[in-house]
């Protein structure tokens, strides 16, 4: 059974970065019940991230950057360790992926495969994110990585079993990451 849902209002309160917006609506519950509800929505875009694994040397590549979201809420230094990852803009998932892996990390990855499509935040975030691994090689790396523009990304070659326990630790603590390294623990090709 689909709810029914009365749009009210969609008033934009923000334009500033990406767009904030402000809905009300009536929801029709099963039993018939309306309710209104209002709501702020942050609309980001899509994005996309992967994970870079090397079964050889059993290792993994994340990056670590500040987040000013993770600072306001209690980071001390604002800084997390997490898989490469930006937004789509026009790009498709895997165009996007691979942009961001030579931009963030230096490697131009290969083959590459799609995991999971997840929206990471539904309570008042539209962002679906495309999560991806792939296998990287030290003949795959084209530059030092540490991103673009305003970025300074520092890049983070690691064994997995150090990565494993990062997560553990809560050292790693960025929820796409944490669901890729899970992923990657899970089936197998690190064995």
């Amino acid at each position: 059974m689909s709810f029914k849902i009365e749009l009210i209002k969609d008033k934009v309160l923000s334009e500033n970065y990406f767009i904030l917006r402000n809905i009300t609506y009536d929801l029709t519950r099963k039993n018939g019940e309306v309710i209104r509800h209002k709501r702020e929505v942050y609309d980001r875009g899509n994005g996309a991230t992967i994970l870079l694994y090397n079964p050889r040397k059993k290792n993994v590549v994340l990056v670590r950057q500040f987040r000013v979201a993770t600072w306001v809420n209690g980071n001390a230094d604002g800084r997390l360790i997490e898989t490469c990852a930006g937004l789509l803009d026009d790009d498709e998932p895997e165009v996007c992926i691979r942009k961001e892996a030579i931009e963030e990390t230096g490697y131009q990855v290969g083959e590459v495969r799609k995991i999971f499509q997840l929206y990471m935040s539904p309570g008042g975030v539209t962002e679906i994110v495309h999560l991806f691994i792939g296998e990287y090689d030290d003949n795959q790396r084209r530059n030092a990585g540490g991103g673009v523009d305003d970025e300074d990304i520092e890049v983070l070659e690691i064994p997995f079993t150090e990565a494993l326990a990062m997560m553990a630790r809560g050292e790693i603590c960025d929820g796409k990451t944490v669901i890729l390294l899970q992923y990657l623990q899970s089936s197998g090709l690190m064995d």
